[in-house]
C-alpha cells in the first residue's frame, strides 16, 4: 500500500466510521474520519492524497455539496460516494462531479475496495502527470528567449528559412538555435518537441 495515500471518510454516522475504519485498516490503508462535510472542509489541506469516501446524506452540509465545493477548490482528490438513499438523480449529480464511483449501504467490500483502489490509482497517475509537467516547466525555463521564440514557431510548423527572416537572423543562427534549445530539452526530433509541447498544454 502507497504510504502517502489516505482514505478519507466523511459519514455522519459513527458506526458506519468505526466498521469501514476496521475493515480498511485490516487491508492496510491509512485512514482519517470526519463526522460532517464542515470537519473535514476546515482540516482539508491541497497537498492532502489518497480519495475521498463521502456519504450523501448528512446534517449541514450534504455529501454532494462538499463534492462540488471541493471541485471549486481545485481538489485532485478523487470522490467515491455512498448513499442508504441511492438514487438515479444523486448518482447522476455525483457522476457529473466526476465521482469514481456511486455505492448504496450496505457497502459490498469488494466493490469499496474496487473503487478505492480505482481512486488510488487515478491519483497516482494524477501525480505522475503533475510531476512530468513540473519536469517539462524546469526544462523550458533553462531555455533563452530566443531558443523559446525559435522553438514556438518550429513548433507552429514553420521553416528555418521562414523562421530566420521573421526574427532578422540567419537560417545559420536558427539552426544553432534550434539545436540548443532541443539538447537542452531532450528531445530528438520536432515530432517529440511537438508532443512534450502538447503535454504542457493539456
Amino acid at each position: 500500500m502507497s504510504d502517502n495515500l489516505t482514505v478519507f471518510i466523511v459519514d455522519d454516522d459513527p458506526s458506519v466510521r468505526d466498521a469501514l475504519s476496521l475493515l480498511l485498516g485490516v487491508e492496510d490503508y491509512r485512514v482519517a474520519v470526519f463526522g460532517d462535510a464542515e470537519s473535514f472542509l476546515k482540516a482539508y489541506k491541497k497537498t492532502w492524497r489518497g480519495c475521498l469516501l463521502l456519504d450523501i446524506r448528512m446534517p449541514g452540509m450534504d455529501g454532494l455539496t462538499l463534492q462540488k465545493h471541493l471541485n471549486q477548490l481545485g481538489s485532485d482528490l478523487p470522490v467515491i460516494v455512498m448513499t442508504g438513499h441511492g438514487d438515479v438523480a444523486s448518482a447522476r449529480e455525483a457522476f457529473r462531479a466526476l465521482a469514481v464511483d456511486f455505492l448504496e449501504k450496505p457497502l459490498d467490500h469488494r466493490k469499496l475496495l474496487a473503487a478505492i483502489a480505482d481512486a488510488f490509482a487515478r491519483q497516482q497517475s494524477q501525480l505522475a502527470a503533475d510531476l512530468n509537467r513540473s519536469a517539462v516547466e524546469r526544462l523550458l525555463a533553462g531555455l533563452t528567449p530566443r531558443e523559446r521564440e525559435v522553438m514556438a514557431r518550429v513548433v507552429a510548423g514553420q521553416h528555418n528559412r521562414d523562421i530566420a527572416a521573421e526574427l532578422g537572423i540567419s537560417p545559420r543562427t536558427v539552426e544553432v538555435h534550434k539545436a540548443r534549445m532541443m539538447d537542452k530539452l531532450g528531445v530528438g526530433n520536432v515530432a517529440d518537441l511537438v508532443r512534450l509541447n502538447l503535454e504542457l498544454r493539456a
